[in-house]
Parts: C-alpha cells; structure tokens; sequence
C-alpha cells in the first residue's frame, strides 16, 4: 500500500472509455473506505495528474466491515441485511425503505444532529474525525454513501417475497447502489462559482459512474443528480451531488418512456428530438445555447422555474457517449445556468441568492428496448416562486400529480433572457 501511495499506476476502468482530455488532464485514482466501501479521487491539479504528486489512500477510521456480521443482544448472529423495496399495487411503482438512514448526520438546516462536515477534506487533529474524504485535499471525490437507500449485499440474490404472505405487496431487496460526488474541497463553495474546468471534471465523474454503474448486476437505470439549498432538504452544506442506480425504471422515467416509444411507432421519429426542435423553431423559449448544448424552459414547464438542457447531437442515449467537446459545452453551459438561476430572482440588492434547486439527469434506460427511441437530456428546476416565496405541492399537486403552474413557460423564459444573451460560446461564464 505505501508503495502505491509512492507511485499509484494510472487506474483502468473495467467499462468506462476515458476521452482524449481524461487521459491527459484527469487521473482517476481508486481506494477503499475503511468499513470497505469504494472510493475515487479525480484530480485535475497538474501535479496529481502526473503522478508527482499522489493522494492519501488509508481511511484513518475504525470503522466495521460494512457486510460484516453482528450479535445481538441476545447472542444471536446476525447477517448483513439488505434495503429493501415494495411494490404499490395500485400504481407498480417500487418503494426503497431503509431505516438506517434516520441514522445519517445533518450539518444544514434547522434539523442539525451532527457538527463538522463529512464530505470536507480530513483535518489532522480536528475534533471532528469522521470525515468520508481519506485525504487532507481533494479536487473531485466519489464514494459509496454510508447511508444508502439502495445496496447490494454481495452473494444476496434478489428474492421476491410477499408482504404478510399476501401476493398484493411483492417486495424485493433493494439491490441498487447510492454514490456521493464532491464537486469541490471548499465546503463553502457554489457549485454556480466552480471554474469551468473543475465542473469539466465533474462531468468527467458523471460519466466514469454512468458506465461502471451500467454494468452491475440488477441495474436498470442510472440518475446522476445535484439536491441544492437546505429548502430542497439538504443534509450535507457541502457543493456535491449524488448518482442512484436503481433496480428498476423509476416512475418519472417510465412515464416518459411510454410516451417516447409511443411517438416512434406512431411517426418513425424520436420524441426529445422534435421537442427540442420545436423548441428551436418557436425561439421564445430557448434561454442558453452553444455549439454542443441547448437550454429551454419547456412548453408545459410545471415548476416556477424550469429549464432543460439537451445536446445538439443526436444519438446520445447516456453522459458517457458524450466526446470531448460536448463535455465541455456542458460544463460552459451548467456553470451558465446555475450563474443565472441565482440571479433570477431580484431580492432587491441586485445580488440575488444562492438559489434551491434539483438537477436532474434522465438518460436511457440501462437494459429496456425503450432507450433506442430516447436521448440524453438534464432537467433542472427550482420550486422556489418569487424572492421571498416556495411553491408548496399541495392537494392538486401532491395528492393526485395534477400539477398547476403560478406562471408562464414564456414569463420564465422572458426573465432569463433579461439576465444575458442566448448565445454563450463566446462567454467564459
């Protein structure tokens, strides 16, 4: 281990295809958390690419084997235990439950439970030693969650089982995988004020993840994604997202699916290929564009402020199909985006805020025939409705997904286009 520490060999990926940028400007190097969970260093530092530099890669804890066993109380041994997930009969949609997770600390928000910050880099001699970061810097870091919501418990086979003995309520281990990504070591860091070039390696790690999670037993999608604001409910005050890699086709996806599928055997076409044509075609509503990426509030947006974000290339079913130079635009594009989703709201000072929001990846499903007629595309929002108001999911909303809208796709649109121009390739925001 210490002569890896020395001079770790460059990683190889089983799945992932790194790009020409990667595999000059990026080093991947991999390690394990100390109760064995799988953790990745993306360093874009010179120095650490090269290899003159190289991280820190023993976990400093104690922590106990993650699918080790344990006695209880009584002497009894018990073995490592799955999450697991029903299925509603009304709707089929599966339901991960996990009650460990009342466990995981907060340090946002007016529920805190725990000091310190454990996506922050370790901080020899702090009172707060339990930190998920083995290194005292980082610049990019992925990690297994602690506290997943979905896990595979190795030689556990999914097994169908029925609540109560009763075939109405199929539940099923929840044997998916929940992954961490720190965007930043600066844990007072925006993800709207990262250089382009760290959010460039971002992309890097949603697409390194995209393509090892693909390829793991029992996976049917993968959803890179970013809760941002502690009025979203954010845990963690940390810049960072999150990737699920679920057992099987979440119901937002399937809806879409259904409906993709449906329009190519009905004209031939691809859906989100007209749709954002249409789109081009209407121009009131396109609010960023560059050479690889367009940016629109879509028609029906239901949010009081909605954008989505698809590259101009056709045939992009997953972030890990994107070259080089779609990389890039979408790093140009996000850190365009998020600079003027914080100012969209005028709160007087002509500063605006550090606005909430969730970033959301919908890519085509891992197995399903479906994905041939799907495409790429980011779906981004904010439930927040003016400066000083959220839009609550009330009856409508929340009780039967009836959604009604407190403004305009137009109106959303407008106010960006007072923010800046559309075009941005000749922009270093």
């Amino acid at each position: 281990m210490e002569q890896q520490r020395r001079n770790p060999s460059h990683y190889q990926p089983q799945w992932y295809v790194p790009t020409a940028y990667e595999s000059t400007h990026i080093r991947i190097t991999p390690t394990h958390l100390s109760d064995g969970r799988e953790f990745f260093y993306l360093d874009d530092e010179p120095d650490y690419v090269s290899g003159a530099k190289v991280r820190e890669l023993k976990d400093p804890r104690h922590l106990a084997d993650r699918f080790a066993s344990h006695t209880d109380k009584d002497g009894h041994v018990v073995p490592p235990q799955s999450p697991i997930m029903r299925q509603d009969p009304l709707t089929g949609d599966w339901i991960p439950m996990n009650p460990a997770r009342m466990n995981r600390p907060i340090t946002a928000g007016k529920k805190k439970t725990a000091s310190g910050n454990p996506l922050a880099a370790r901080i020899p001699g702090s009172p707060y030693q339990d930190g998920e970061i083995p290194g005292t810097s980082y610049d990019v870091a992925v990690f297994e969650n602690r506290f997943p919501s979905m896990q595979q418990i190795p030689g556990v086979e999914p097994t169908t089982t029925y609540v109560n003995g009763n075939h109405l309520w199929p539940q099923r281990e929840a044997n998916g995988r929940c992954e961490v990504i720190c965007f930043d070591p600066d844990e007072h860091a925006l993800p709207a004020n990262l250089p382009i070039s760290r959010l460039r390696t971002v992309v890097e790690a949603w697409a390194f993840r995209t393509a090892e999670l693909a390829h793991l037993d029992g996976i049917e999608q993968i959803f890179p994604f970013e809760n941002h604001g502690e009025e979203i409910g954010v845990s963690l005050a940390h810049p960072h997202g999150q990737i699920y890699a679920y057992p099987f086709i979440p119901p937002k996806m399937e809806a879409e699916l259904r409906h993709t599928q449906a329009y190519h055997e009905k004209t031939g076409g691809n859906l989100l290929h007209d749709i954002l044509h249409a789109e081009l075609d209407a121009k009131e509503r396109i609010v960023l564009r560059n050479h690889t990426w367009v940016a629109y509030v879509p028609a029906a947006a239901r949010w009081p402020l909605e954008v989505h974000v698809a590259p101009v290339r056709d045939g992009i079913l997953s972030i890990d199909q994107l070259n080089d130079d779609e990389r890039w635009g979408l790093a140009q594009m996000y850190s365009a985006l998020l600079k003027r989703g914080n100012a969209f709201f005028d709160t007087g000072d002509g500063k605006g805020m550090n606005l909430p929001y969730i970033s959301a990846w919908h890519q085509a499903p891992v197995h399903d025939p479906r994905r041939a007629n799907y495409r790429l595309n980011l779906q981004f929002f904010s439930f927040r409705r003016a400066a000083n108001k959220i839009k609550y999911l009330a009856g409508s909303e929340s009780g039967m997904a009836a959604w009604i809208s407190d403004t305009t796709p137009e109106k959303i649109a407008q106010r960006f286009h007072e923010l800046g121009p559309v075009d941005i390739d000749d922009m270093s925001d």
